[in-house]
């Protein structure tokens, strides 16, 4: 039996509360790496093969990398842009493990992110950082696997050996293994179902919230899939922006038009995601894999890019896509879905599952696809759960989760208290060292006071012993004849007459 240890948020087959996702947050900030772990998980899923997921969490200790040294036989990462400033401390935690790693280490669809413009140069202080990585990894493998000609390009130019690195592409799009779903041909009309993704931060890029108005008004059964835990615990707790009136144009507040009227979801599970998206006519939006879990239901759609990271797997796997900047707000979703070709992301997909396979191959890593019963079990197994729906607005109902909520806001209470307690005790202590302080102070100046006071003292008698030597000169002088006076005064340099 291989053991194989993935990094991911959790197991594909782990049914947690929306409550859990929230509180342990098991998808690592947003919904997309599970898509792209759980079919990492799949794939990987061969005859004899234990995939255990570790948690997205890095632990770099030496207790920990022992752990994994005795109990597992391969480590495996699947990492998404990870290339990236906000990620370097994460991925110095994650070379700190590797490095101490007796066992392969094998890295699934690693990707730089940077401008849709390629240029990385604004990636220049993780070159340490990416070196001793792709270092660490490369003495536990044959390869490291990335999502595309960007990545690859961004590696060698770091010094990594080209035949070391190969281009795999992201693993989210091979949930199926060489074989795609079929895309669903639809007519849009005004009642069609159009599925929108949008990322904050292509807010810069181009004018995703009048793109997102524009559509909702031609498309009024239009539902916004949110993906990061920001939006989760928007669903869940709700905010106060009805009662105080405040309005923004992105949809992370509930004075929102579609969060007004409940269409948003929050998907936490990949396989009840991409069920709910069957039921669309079509996707687009600025996040990748909230466009690739559309296409993986059989819905077109289409990727606005607005980064490397996106614009990167679009040209990769030739997903239909267009460029936020400089496209019109008024950009009806029938206008892209017309202009979209799927021709050769569906042509060239076999070609590409056999490259990622010739990358597991390489790397001493069977699949399920070629290697078992291509997923069936595992399919089985996850059809057989009840994983939770996406998450929809909170209406205050009791909705289940009522338990957590104030168990939830008492504890928030309580550390919000301990923390006052500990700056009233951090408060009077300080107080009181500045009470010590003020007293020194005091004392100082008292002592400085006496000193200026003696000194003036001093000066005063030494003024006047001055003076009294002065008059005691002046009478010897007086009573000394003419002849002395004159040689006291030759001797002293003086001169001239009485």
């Amino acid at each position: 039996m291989k053991r194989i240890l993935i990094r991911s948020g959790k197991s594909p087959f782990r049914v947690a509360t929306p409550t859990e996702f929230i509180h342990q947050d098991l998808i690592g900030t947003n919904t997309g790496n599970l898509l792209f772990s759980d079919s990492a998980h799949k794939m990987l899923s061969a005859p004899d093969t234990e995939v255990t997921s570790n948690g997205i969490r890095t632990d770099p200790s030496a207790r920990r990398a022992a752990e994994i040294n005795e109990q597992y036989d391969v480590f495996v990462v699947p990492l998404a842009n990870a290339f990236r400033p906000s990620f370097q401390a994460s991925l110095d935690r994650l070379s700190t493990l590797i490095e101490q790693l007796t066992i392969p280490v094998v890295v699934f669809g690693v990707g730089a992110q940077t401008t849709d413009d390629y240029a990385t140069d604004r990636l220049s202080p993780l070159a340490d950082s990416v070196k001793r990585f792709t270092s660490a990894v490369l003495e536990r493998s044959a390869s490291i696997g990335v999502r595309g000609e960007l990545t690859a390009r961004y590696l060698t130019d770091l010094g990594v050996p080209a035949d070391r690195v190969d281009i795999i592409g992201c693993p989210s799009m091979f949930l199926n293994g060489g074989t795609f779903p079929e895309l669903r041909a639809a007519e849009l009309t005004a009642d069609s179902r159009i599925a929108l993704n949008l990322s904050p931060d292509a807010i810069p890029v181009g004018d995703i919230t009048g793109l997102a108005r524009h559509a909702q008004q031609r498309h009024p059964q239009l539902t916004y899939y949110a993906q990061n835990l920001a939006d989760a615990e928007l669903l869940l707790w709700g905010d106060l922006t009805p009662e105080t009136g405040v309005e923004d144009p992105f949809p992370l507040q509930l004075t929102h038009d579609l969060l007004r009227e409940n269409k948003v979801r929050m998907p936490l599970d990949p396989a009840t995601w991409i069920d709910e998206l069957r039921g669309y006519d079509f996707a687009f939006g600025t996040r990748i894999h909230g466009n690739i879990a559309a296409l993986l239901a059989g819905t077109p759609s289409v990727v606005l890019t607005h980064d490397s990271r996106t614009l990167e797997l679009c040209r990769y796997f030739d997903i239909p896509h267009r460029q936020l900047a400089g496209l019109p707000a008024e950009t009806d979703p029938r206008e892209l879905y017309e202009s979209a070709d799927y021709s050769a992301m569906l042509k060239g997909h076999r070609e590409r599952f056999d490259r990622i396979v010739a990358f597991l191959d390489r790397n001493g890593l069977q699949n399920t696809y070629t290697h078992g019963d291509g997923g069936a079990a595992f399919d089985a197994r996850l059809a057989a759960l009840d994983l939770p729906a996406s998450m929809p607005v909170w209406d205050g109902s009791d909705d289940g989760h009522m338990r957590y909520r104030i168990a939830r806001l008492r504890e928030r209470l309580a550390t919000a208290n301990a923390r006052i307690d500990t700056r009233v005790k951090e408060n009077k202590e300080l107080r009181g060292r500045v009470a010590a302080a003020e007293k020194r102070q005091a004392e100082t100046a008292r002592l400085l006071d006496a000193a200026r006071a003696e000194l003036a003292a001093t000066r005063k008698q030494l003024g006047a012993l001055e003076r009294r030597v002065g008059g005691i000169e002046k009478r010897v002088m007086v009573r000394l004849g003419p002849a002395v006076r004159r040689r006291v005064r030759k001797l002293s340099g003086g001169g001239g007459k009485d």
